[in-house]
């Protein structure tokens, strides 16, 4: 069982045997105090049926004496505590609340990819970021559904184009923390074919996605560290690790980014990526080194194509537990493969395993 895994079931399991402990704990407590629930069926009825005199039992009197005791009920290991202070409510509210989440609204957040069916999703807002490049943003059936993607993973999308049915794969840069939507990051080229067609798309036209596609499936126990060679929209499975990864904070993966483009404008999610440097830069869960073809006075990336030196210098060795990833144009990946061979990684398959300690995209 990996740690997502102990953690999924933690979250499940520790607020259920704390509430059930408390709750026998505070039962025999209040037993052992002459309180009991059961009393409830006496109320109305007299206290003692010889004397009437006596009274009867009323509410009032079971509630004053289970509030003196629980104001000052004695915990074994813990003490005396004040079961009914603001503290300990807010604290059983938080249990309670976490149990109920995982429990029920987990479960109805139905996961809408199939990979033996094709199926259709509308477009409900597009984002440009440059003047060719944009992020889409398509509704899923309900506002609970989740795409159910594993990180890592990609979607195909297919188009009729000229006659022919044309298919292309993409990673959206959403998870399923994201609810009612999936996001997809695309380039437009001028003589592209699905990528063209995105830049076409008007809002409430729809794409047919099918999934999920892919051999990469990121978990926290994976590897020690993962080194990333990025390209142009090749950041887009690199980033949905990312964020899985530092989002967790049982996740401990140091992750490395090499992330090359041409122009300074072309770097996508810079912002993002520079304010994830920020939060996590310092513990070393993160870094990125940018390089570009054609650097703007005062850069202080790297420059030019990406090196053997550079692979060195800023991603993990081949000696220690960890993989490379890449994704990008093909005659970059070729050249990393040159780089990764003589810094004595293993040369990658033609269709790369999980297993894998370089993997292609």
């Amino acid at each position: 069982m990996n740690h997502a895994q102990v953690a999924f079931v933690a979250s499940i399991a520790l607020p259920f045997v704390v509430l059930v402990v408390l709750q026998r704990a505070l039962s025999s407590s209040l037993n052992a105090a002459g309180i009991h629930f059961s009393d409830l069926i006496l109320i109305g009825l007299p206290k003692d049926v010889n004397n009437p005199e006596m009274g009867s039992h009323t509410f009032e009197e079971l509630v004053v004496s289970t509030k003196a005791y629980l104001h000052a009920f004695d915990v074994p290991g813990v003490g005396t505590v004040d079961v009914l202070s603001p503290p300990f409510i807010g604290t059983l509210a938080v249990l309670l609340a976490a149990f109920v989440w995982t429990t029920l609204f987990q479960k109805s957040r139905p996961k809408v990819l199939d990979p033996t069916k094709w199926q259709t999703f509308p477009l409900t807002q597009k984002t440009q970021i440059s003047p060719n490049t944009a992020i889409y943003r398509f509704t899923l059936p309900t506002s609970t559904s989740i795409l159910g993607l594993p990180t890592g993973q990609h979607i195909q999308v297919s188009a009729e184009i000229n006659g022919k049915d044309v298919m292309r794969s993409y990673t959206p840069t959403s998870s399923d923390d994201d609810m009612g939507h999936f996001d997809l990051l695309i380039k437009s080229y001028e003589k592209g074919n699905i990528s063209r067609l995105f830049s076409l798309l008007k809002i409430g036209d729809t794409i047919k996605v099918k999934g999920p596609k892919g051999q990469f499936n990121y978990t926290p126990d994976l590897t020690d560290s993962i080194g990333m060679i990025a390209g142009g929209t090749g950041i887009t499975p690199m980033i949905q690790i990312i964020r899985a990864a530092l989002k967790n904070p049982l996740d401990n993966t140091r992750l490395s980014l090499i992330y090359a483009n041409v122009n300074e404008e072309d770097i996508l999610l810079k912002k993002e990526l520079d304010t994830l440097v920020d939060t996590h830069g310092a513990n070393g869960r993160f870094k990125v080194h940018y390089v570009l073809n054609n650097p703007p006075t005062g850069w202080t990336g790297g420059v030019g194509f990406v090196s053997k030196d550079m692979i060195k210098e800023h991603l993990p060795e081949a000696g220690i537990p960890s993989k490379i990833l890449m994704c990008g144009p093909p005659p970059m990946v070729s050249a990393m493969k040159k780089h990764l061979d003589e810094l004595k990684f293993p040369q990658p398959r033609a269709v790369s395993k999980l297993v894998d300690q370089v993997f292609v995209f």
